[in-house]
Order: C-alpha cells, then sequence, then structure tokens
C-alpha cells in the first residue's frame, strides 16, 4: 500500500489519518469542508506533540508524520491514485452507503474500500459497489492513535487475499488485527453497547445514579471509566445509532434502547461532544461533574 485516503475528518478520521502518516503512509484526507479539514490537521499536530512531550516520539518523527497528510474537499481528487480508501463518516446507514457509491464511482479499481463503521453490515455497504470482494470493515477503536485493536470484518463476499492484506496492514501500523464474521455490532459492539444499555436501564428505573453506577463497575469489575462515562466519550447518538442496529440485525426486544437514552439524544445530549450527557463537561475541566439532570440533592 503505497496511498491511503480517509474520508471523514472527525475525531475517528483523523485519529486514522494520524496512525498512517505516523507509520511512514502518504494520507489524503478527506471532508466537504476545510475548516474540518484544518481543524483535523490541528489535531493531529496536538496529539503528535503530546508524543514528543512523552518522549514517545522526536521531533523530527513528528515533522515526518505531518508531511504525509495532505487534505482535499473532492471526493473524486482525494481517492485518486488510491490503495486504500477508508470511510470514517458518522455511523449512518444512508450516509454510508451514498459515500461508498461515490468512493467506488472515483477510486481506482484496484483499490481495496473500508469502512470504520462499529455495527452496520460490511455485505449491505459492499452491495452498492462494483467491488464487494474488495470491500472490507477496519473498526479502529477511540482514541485511534492509542488503542490496539483493530477489528477486521469479513462481509459475505470479501476475498482471502483483501482479508490478509487489512490484517498485514493493520499489523505494519502497529495494531492488533482481529478478524471477525459480518453480524450486526460484529464482537466489540455487540459486547459492549447492550452493556452500556443496560448501566443506562439501570439508572432509568432508579436502581443507582450516575456515579454509583460507574463506581460499581469501575472497582469491582476493574474497568477503567464506567459505562455512562463511556457512552459519554462515544457519544450518545453513536450509542443509539448502534443499539437501534442491533435492534433492527437480530429483530431481539433484547437490543431495544432504553428510552432515557432515546429521550437524553432527542433533547441533545449527546455527551461529551455537546458538553452534556450523564455528567457535564467544562472546556479545560478534568473535574468528573455529574450532570444536573443527574445530580442527587
Amino acid at each position: 500500500m503505497k496511498h491511503i485516503s480517509v474520508i471523514g475528518a472527525g475525531q475517528m478520521g483523523n485519529g486514522i489519518a494520524h496512525v498512517f502518516a505516523q507509520s511512514g503512509y502518504p494520507v489524503t484526507l478527506i471532508d466537504i469542508a476545510q475548516d474540518r479539514l484544518d481543524k483535523a490537521v490541528a489535531t493531529i499536530t496536538k496529539n503528535l506533540d503530546r508524543q514528543v512531550a512523552k518522549g514517545t516520539l522526536t521531533e523530527a518523527q513528528k515533522a515526518a508524520a505531518l508531511a504525509h497528510v495532505a487534505t482535499s474537499t473532492d471526493m473524486a481528487t482525494g481517492v485518486q491514485g488510491a490503495d486504500l480508501v477508508v470511510e470514517a463518516a458518522t455511523e449512518n446507514v444512508d450516509l454510508k452507503l451514498r459515500i461508498f457509491k461515490d468512493i467506488d464511482a472515483h477510486a481506482p479499481a484496484s483499490a481495496i474500500l473500508a469502512t470504520n463503521t462499529s455495527s452496520i453490515s460490511i455485505t449491505r455497504i459492499a452491495a452498492v459497489t462494483g467491488r464487494p470482494g474488495q470491500v472490507i470493515g477496519m473498526h479502529f477503536m477511540n482514541p485511534v492513535p492509542v488503542m490496539k485493536l483493530v477489528e477486521v470484518i469479513r462481509g459475505y463476499n470479501t476475498t482471502d487475499a483483501v482479508t490478509r492484506a487489512i490484517m498485514d496492514l493493520s499489523t505494519a501500523i502497529g495494531k492488533t488485527p482481529v478478524e471477525v464474521n459480518d453480524y450486526a455490532g460484529f464482537v466489540a459492539n455487540r459486547i459492549l453497547m447492550p452493556m452500556i444499555n443496560e448501566a443506562i436501564q439501570t439508572l432509568f428505573q432508579g436502581v443507582g445514579g450516575v456515579a454509583e453506577i460507574d463506581t460499581v463497575m469501575k472497582l469491582g469489575m476493574a474497568h477503567p471509566m464506567g459505562p455512562l462515562q463511556l457512552a459519554d466519550f462515544i457519544g450518545l447518538d453513536t450509542c443509539l445509532a448502534i443499539m437501534r442496529v442491533l435492534q433492527e440485525g437480530f429483530g431481539d426486544p433484547k437490543y431495544a434502547p432504553c428510552p432515557l437514552l432515546v429521550q437524553m439524544v432527542t433533547a441533545g445530549k449527546l455527551g461529551v461532544k455537546s458538553g452534556e450527557g450523564f455528567y457535564a463537561y467544562t472546556p479545560g475541566s478534568k473535574d468528573l461533574v455529574v450532570a444536573p439532570a443527574f445530580a442527587r440533592g
């Protein structure tokens, strides 16, 4: 793989671009707005600076990584010459299908098309392209520069050669790839999201408060972050979208999203990204403060 294009300059997209660029791969980061691209490059720079401060990266390596990142607001131009295109847009089926139709129309015929989806069927995405054997899931964990796992998801038609290529590439960029099959939620979110949903249900039913639920899971189960704080970090809208994919994919009522989760997303309380979810977030502060709606008197 000599050139990689990443579509979507949000938290996941800029993290994916970061790890490829740091590993020496030329990357074109694509988004519809230049200000989003500028913000993404600034985030990559800040995260590289953090690595330099920790002594895990030199200034020369930082400069080399940034030199490998190009940006584009034009899909057709941005995927030209790409050996791999990684889509990292919002977890929305219709949006991803539109993007993959565009990628398929403009990327080289030999290019592998990967999606960073955390729950949506790879087979369904591949079906809108003329190269279903070259479509695969490449689910990075957040934050991408830190987390080692890449969940590599084979669609119904994904070839052995494409799977091997992505497994090898994941290893080459310092990640640990795990191959899984294409069922709703795959492995990571099929297990994680029902746990988060059950934690929200526990709060909804008044069994425990926000801090109490998270403390039980941190101290009792050795989780580094409680499920409600993790939901805020992921984004409650993303959690809701994944629960709905699980509910649709399996047709099992146990995957129904908690009414409180639905209500919070409707109210725009999305977690860290909106400034409030189960906790309230103040820019520049690391204090974990329970949101007013859930604070106990």
